[in-house]
This record gives structure tokens, C-alpha cells and sequence, in this order.
């Protein structure tokens, strides 16, 4: 498919990519000259600025979204909280809520974040990777195990997984996206993922 041109062509697929506001999308447009990749970054960063802002806020509403698939072989039950009901039944958030569940369903993740994966788990992979790089300087030994354990939390950790419906942004930038336009904080509180004959 061939690039936009026209600039109301341009300011459509500007709002159909990021689903940010007319608005934001002009001004982002006006902000990067025209340019719809610098654009889509400048929104990127004004999304990360609203999600960082709301991010202290107090969440107590939510939903608790059921995904089954396989002809009942696999299901996952997701928690996500939100500040109001007003925005637990808005269709926005609840498209979220199911995309989280198909992701849940099929990249497996283990748990939500880095910060909820056990202390000793997480010692243990060092462990490991320790002693693959054993016989190796100190600082390449360090950015070798950086590099291991990052490719290792976008494995089981949700918010490092890259998002199944779009690979060119993890589940924290659609996390962090859904913020900014919802305007609420939003957090995936917990999940359990079943499946048929497994542990």
C-alpha cells in the first residue's frame, strides 16, 4: 500500500494508527511537519507523559474478562482495574481487556511484570547465565546477562511481551497507548491461563 500524500489522507492514518483524537493528531502533524512516522512518535511520547502522570492514581474499578479457545482446550481469566465503572463498561477499555486475554492465551506469559517475578527465580536465572559466560571480562559478562534476562522477561513477563496483533510495540506501549486515550489509569491486576492436561 502506498504512502499517504494528501494531508487529510495523512491526518486518517495518522488517527487510524495510533487512535489518538482528531485534535492530537493535527497538532502532532503540525509539531512534525507533515512527517507521519515523527508524528506518530511525538503521540507516542505525549501517551507515555499521560500514562506516567496517571499512573499514581487509585484503581478500584475494573473487570474480570474470560477468553475461551480451542473448543474449550485453553481459557485465561484476566483482572483489569480502572478508576471508574463509567470506563469499565467503555468499549475501548473492554477491547483492551480482550486483547489482554488472547495475548495471555497465546504467548503464555508467566506473570504480569519484571517486579512480580520471584527474587529467587530471578537469581537463579543469573545463576545460570553466569555460568554460560564464565571465562569472560566482568563488563561483557554484565551486559551478556542484561541482554539474556531481557530476552528472557519478553518470554514470560505480559508487559514485556511483544503485542500479537501488532509486533512493532510491546503490550506496555498498547497499555500505555489505552491510558492516554482513555484518560484513566489502567492496570492488569492478574491472570490465570488453563489448559486442557496441563500442570
Amino acid at each position: 500500500m502506498s504512502a499517504p500524500t494528501d494531508q487529510k489522507e495523512i491526518l486518517l492514518k495518522l488517527r487510524e494508527l495510533t487512535g489518538a483524537g482528531m485534535m492530537d493528531c493535527r497538532n502532532a502533524l503540525a509539531e512534525a511537519k507533515g512527517d507521519l512516522k515523527q508524528a506518530q512518535d511525538i503521540l507516542r511520547r505525549k501517551g507515555l507523559d499521560i500514562a506516567k502522570k496517571k499512573s499514581t492514581r487509585e484503581v478500584k474499578e475494573g473487570q474480570v474478562i474470560s477468553y475461551i479457545h480451542g473448543g474449550g482446550k485453553l481459557g485465561v481469566m484476566v483482572e483489569i482495574n480502572c478508576e471508574t465503572d463509567f470506563v469499565a463498561k467503555n468499549e475501548q477499555f473492554q477491547a483492551f481487556a480482550r486483547d489482554m486475554a488472547m495475548q495471555i492465551a497465546a504467548a503464555h506469559p508467566l506473570y504480569v511484570s519484571v517486579e512480580q517475578i520471584p527474587a529467587l527465580d530471578l537469581e537463579n536465572e543469573k545463576a545460570n547465565y553466569l555460568k554460560e559466560v564464565q571465562g569472560k571480562p566482568a563488563q561483557v559478562q554484565e551486559k551478556i546477562i542484561e541482554g539474556k534476562l531481557a530476552k528472557r522477561f519478553e518470554e514470560i513477563c505480559l508487559l514485556n511481551q511483544k503485542f500479537i496483533k501488532d509486533d512493532s510495540r510491546t503490550v506496555q506501549d498498547y497499555l500505555t497507548e489505552t491510558i492516554a486515550r482513555i484518560g484513566e489509569n489502567i492496570v492488569i491486576r492478574r491472570f490465570i491461563r488453563f489448559e486442557l492436561g496441563g500442570n
